[in-house]
């Protein structure tokens, strides 16, 4: 009688194991769902925000905008704050686009948890130097999928004046989530970054800027 109790007790301890595991699952799926929904939103916000004359920048050094012979600010101060614009009482500074992934996504101004579950944001860095960073969680619409990218693949970053700066994937490394000072470095020109899922690690992104012949340093 009593392997029976302990056998039906097994049982229903396993089953509520279960139930529990179904229910995260189907949060998480949820909690994902939304994150998607509130990117398109502000995507769509954001697109009406930008500059309606938008230019690729593939070396800030040399580009200009369209039509006008001035010098971009940013390049004659590389070192200025990043435009910003507010939407639902969030500054972003632009957004980040990975085509090979097939993802379009907001990028806020400063980080901290609460942001985060809402888009990507700044970590570190502007787009107009070396060692920009970007973070975001491991949502599936957000940076879940970084760990698949691959060397050659492209990253693009517009900023809220319309000037996209174009990148290619030179490296997808596991760091320690304590190499607070390795995710800065301004050896790369721009990071990506999100936790693993069992949130020890950090799959990071290392991406260079690509430059055209013209561009390219004689």
């Amino acid at each position: 009688m009593r392997k029976r109790r302990g056998a039906i007790a097994l049982i229903c301890i396993g089953c509520l194991i279960l139930l529990v595991a179904l229910v995260l699952g189907v949060y998480n799926i949820w909690v994902d769902y939304r994150a998607g929904q509130a990117v398109d939103r502000i995507l769509e916000r954001m697109a009406s925000q930008t500059s309606q004359s938008p230019q690729t920048s593939q070396s800030p050094q040399t580009s200009q905008p369209p039509g006008n012979s001035a010098t971009p600010d940013y390049v004659l101060d590389p070192n200025r704050e990043m435009p910003t614009a507010e939407i639902d009482g969030y500054l972003y500074i632009g957004k980040v686009e990975i085509p090979s992934l097939n993802l379009e996504l907001p990028v806020m101004d400063t980080w901290d948890r609460a942001r985060m579950k809402i888009a990507p944001c700044r970590y570190a860095g502007t787009a107009y130097l070396p060692g920009f960073v970007i973070c975001a969680h491991n949502y599936t619409s957000h940076f879940g999928r970084l760990k698949n990218l691959a060397s050659g693949d492209s990253v693009l970053f517009t900023d809220m004046e319309g000037y996209t700066f174009s990148y290619e994937v030179a490296q997808v490394e596991i760091l320690a989530s304590t190499a607070v000072e390795e995710m800065k470095s301004d050896s790369w020109d721009l990071t990506l970054f999100s936790c693993t899922l069992d949130g020890r690690a950090r799959v990071t992104v290392r991406c260079r800027r690509v430059r055209t012949e013209q561009e390219s340093e004689p």
